[in-house]
Parts: structure tokens; sequence; C-alpha cells
């Protein structure tokens, strides 16, 4: 019998979450790879990437929300995941322009593609640290959770999308003009992404490295001072110079008894 634990997201979500949650788990779960060169002008080279993408998108989302009634809500599902395969490859082509195939992952897939509509499901797996971003590596747990934040806001945004439906052509150029709109946000964040540096940190050791480090900074000093105090003896000189301080404590002059 097959380990849980080694089973693909799509095998596990569809009983357990909506369907929008499993079709982003499942998603995610593979990047596509890419066949564009590194590019000297990256930029110049991501913008076109991202308006065929973004022209790709408006057509597909169009052609899919054409058909009327009851029949468009069938479509909506199918349109999120084609739209979401376009943008995913606009995605992993403008990192292979930008020569930074080796920083796509799930984790950066996942920022790229739905950080615009639900930025605080990313507040816990990416930090910002100066111009450099920081992903925390995610178990499948967390990515579950991010899933089902970002897709309660896509439920939301696709229901309203959905009453569109029952008007069919301008529905059609209306779902193709969010489409092309979406695609363009997903590539600014993409070429945002891939400008800067990026770090991928593991969970459990980076919480590890939150716990020893104030350990450290508190616990340190004052353990070397008590012990170098305890192996010292205590001399004839550092007696006299330890009560001396005690009798200016108490205000009298070293040296004098109580009787004088």
């Amino acid at each position: 019998m097959t380990d849980r634990s080694q089973q693909l997201p799509a095998v596990l979500t569809p009983l357990e979450h909506g369907p929008i949650t499993a079709a982003i788990l499942d998603f995610v779960s593979e990047v596509p790879a890419s066949k564009v060169n590194g590019s000297r002008d990256p930029a110049s080279e991501s913008r076109k990437l991202a308006a065929r993408a973004a022209q790709r998108a408006a057509i597909t989302a169009g052609s899919l929300a054409l058909p009327p009634g009851p029949l468009g809500w069938l479509t909506l599902l199918p349109e999120l995941v084609a739209i979401w395969k376009i943008q995913g490859q606009m995605v992993s082509d403008i990192a292979a322009a930008h020569g930074r195939n080796h920083s796509l992952g799930r984790e950066q897939m996942l920022w790229c593609l739905f950080r615009h509509t639900a930025a605080q499901a990313f507040r816990d797996l990416v930090v910002q640290v100066g111009d450099r971003l920081i992903f925390r590596r995610m178990s499948y747990s967390v990515a579950e959770r991010v899933a089902k934040q970002v897709g309660v806001k896509i439920t939301q945004r696709t229901v309203s999308k959905g009453i569109s439906r029952w008007l069919p052509v301008i529905g059609a150029l209306g779902v193709g003009a969010y489409a092309y709109y979406d695609t363009g946000q997903v590539a600014s964040t993409a070429i945002a992404l891939f400008e800067r540096d990026i770090a991928v940190e593991e969970a459990s050791e980076e919480a590890h490295a939150t716990v020893r480090t104030p350990k450290a900074r508190v616990g340190s000093r004052p353990s070397v001072r008590t012990a170098k105090e305890s192996a010292d003896p205590l001399t004839p000189s550092a007696a006299r110079k330890r009560a001396g301080s005690a009798s200016k404590a108490s205000g009298q002059k070293p040296g004098k008894s109580t009787s004088e």
C-alpha cells in the first residue's frame, strides 16, 4: 500500500478540500520546464513573454466563457486551470530569461501566481530583507494552508465572474479582459522576483535557529564570569579590598574597628 506522505496532492485533496484548492495543489506539484535561453536584456524579453501570455490568456478565457447559462458555470474550473497553465509557463520562461531556472520551485510559483490575489496567505512563507526575498521551504501542511486561503479568494472572485456567463458575448469579453489583466499582474510579480536575490530556508532549521540564538546571547557572558570568579581563590589583598568596599558602604573607614 502506498504511503500517504508520498502521494501527490492531487490524489489526496479532492476528498478533503474544495475543487479550487485541490486544483491549486495539483498544479504547483510540478513546475513546468522552459525552452527559453538566458537573455542579455531579460527585462525586455520578459515584457515580450508577458504580452504573449496575456493575449493567450485573454483568448482562452473568452472562448471558455462563451457558453451561456449553466453551461458557462461548468467551464469555470477548466478556465482557471487553463489560465494557470499559461501563467505558469510564462513564469518559468521569465525565470529562464533571467538565468534563474534553479531559483524556481513551487514556493516561488505560488508566490508569482497568487500574491496579488491573496498576499496575506504568504505572510509566514516569504520574508523580505532589504532587496532579498527569503522563502521558507513548504511542507505539505503549509502548502495546503496557503492553497486554502488562496482558494477562498479565488472562489469569491469566481462566483462574481460566473454571473457574466449569463451574458454570452459581453460576458466573454469581460472575462477575457480580466484574464489579460490578471496575467499582467503575475508577470509583474515574476519580473520583480527574478530581478532580486532569492534564498530558500528549511522551516525546521529556521525554527531551531530562532530558539538557540536568544539563549546563547543571554546566558553566555554571565556563565563565563561566574566560572571565573569561582575559580579564583580569595587572596589576602582581595579580602582587604572587599572589606574596604563593605566598610565604605556602611559609612566607616577601612582598617578601623567599631570600638574606635
